[in-house]
């Protein structure tokens, strides 16, 4: 498709999936390719998927059928887990031309030269088992923070989890390369960057999945820690197994990284955490807490929570909500469980009905509001650092303090970003 002009795109999913669309952004910006909104015409859309739940693989297919109505000519290219998992079913939607597995995705170029409009769609992917190099990926442009990808790939076994299945295994980049990475993005202007990956704890295997046994993720944020330019750093999400002390103390100590942790938890009974093959019990968890908020009593703490797992009675998730209310944590991101192929989980039983997982959800979500409504009311009256977004959302800007209590306020171009002294109230 030589005479292709412009490209739109849409991402769905994780941090680490925006960041590596920005890199083939980028990728085929270089090629020649002219960047557009997804709203508007572009002779080629690149949709980048998940597949975590059941709606991602739902908006994969309803966003094929939107550009089908709208632009029936031009050039869908599918890629992502949802890719990599089912290339088959996503190549039988009607409008998709190409799908692009994790080997293929940031080949995205060649694969669209070589392809024609009216062709069938085409898939170009291999086992996962194959897929064993590192492509370093960060986005640009898109928003006033940078999702930095140092990790992919994950060597757990959860049940109810197609990541390794969808990425392969536990792979990282250098140290060397992420602070070169930084620096750079630093000369361009950015002032906060998010780490990003699949198991960012695990980090420190190379990209043939070997570990490096000089290099770890706490020797990886001390290096960081030193890079001149960038005022802030922020890791996105890190396993309670992995989030070791030395982490925790070294976070408290320095005036770089934030005081924010995300720890995913999923279920905060035990039984329902060896279900899960979860590397940890409930007391490890609630021991992570009680230090960090120790270290720092302001620090944002958010958790991530699955509902309805097969086997969760009444009295598990009641262990759960209690667990979570009783917890010194700030927000929840809920999830539904949701039955995906090829995992453990599926031989499971019994089987919760739907309408008890979208309750349970409902619940979950209620406390996450009090959580954080509460964290936000403690601040009041203190003044924090605010780095403010570029968007100009009618009229209104967002910006997060360091500690993630999200404001708003009036537009003004020139806080954008800009850390700005706030006064919370």
């Amino acid at each position: 498709m030589a005479e292709a002009k412009s490209v739109a795109f849409h991402t769905l999913g994780c941090k680490l999936n925006f960041s590596e669309t920005s890199a083939i952004s980028r990728l085929l910006e270089s090629e020649g390719f002219e960047k557009k909104m997804f709203e508007e015409q572009a002779d080629v859309y690149v949709i980048n998927t998940c597949s975590v739940t059941d709606n991602a693989d739902k908006e994969c297919r309803y966003l094929v059928r939107k550009i089908q109505r709208s632009s029936p000519e031009s050039l869908v290219v599918i890629t992502g887990c949802y890719a990599q998992l089912k290339p088959a079913e996503i190549a039988s939607i009607p409008g998709v031309d190409l799908v692009l597995g994790a080997a293929e995705k940031f080949n995205i170029a060649r694969h669209i030269r070589e392809f024609s409009k009216g062709d069938s769609a085409k898939i170009c992917s291999c086992d996962i088992e194959d897929v064993n190099g590192f492509t370093a990926s960060w986005s640009m442009n898109d928003r006033t923070r940078t999702f930095l990808k140092v990790q992919d790939g994950c060597d757990y076994n959860c049940s109810f989890c197609t990541i390794p299945m969808a990425r392969g295994k536990s792979r990282s980049d250098t140290i060397e390369n992420v602070v070169k990475q930084a620096y750079e993005l630093a000369l361009s202007g950015v002032k906060e960057i998010v780490l990003t990956g699949v198991n960012l704890g695990d980090f420190g295997k190379g990209s043939d999945g070997n570990r490096k046994h000089s290099e770890s993720f706490f020797e990886l944020i001390q290096a960081l820690d030193k890079v001149e330019g960038i005022s802030r750093y922020r890791i996105s999400s890190i396993e309670p197994n992995l989030l070791t002390n030395e982490i925790i103390e070294f976070v408290a100590g320095s005036n770089k990284f934030m005081p924010h942790f995300h720890i995913p938890m999923q279920s905060g009974s035990n039984k329902i955490l060896g279900l899960m093959r979860r590397r940890y019990k409930r007391e490890l968890y609630a021991e992570k807490v009680a230090r960090i908020k120790a270290f720092m009593p302001h620090c944002a703490i958010g958790v991530d929570v699955i509902v309805g797992f097969p086997g969760e009675t009444a009295e598990d998730f009641n262990d759960t909500l209690q667990f979570l209310h009783e917890l010194n944590v700030s927000y929840l991101h809920v999830f539904t469980y949701s039955e995906r192929d090829n995992t453990h989980a599926l031989e499971i039983k019994p089987v919760v009905p739907q309408h008890l997982r979208n309750e349970r959800n409902k619940q979950l979500r209620n406390l996450s509001f009090m959580k954080l409504k509460y964290f936000t009311e403690a601040h009041n009256g203190t003044t924090r650092k605010v780095l403010f977004e570029k968007q100009d959302k009618y009229g209104m800007m967002e910006g997060f303090t360091d500690n993630y209590i999200k404001i708003t306020t009036a537009f003004r171009p020139e806080w954008v970003n800009q850390l700005i002294d706030w006064k919370i109230c």
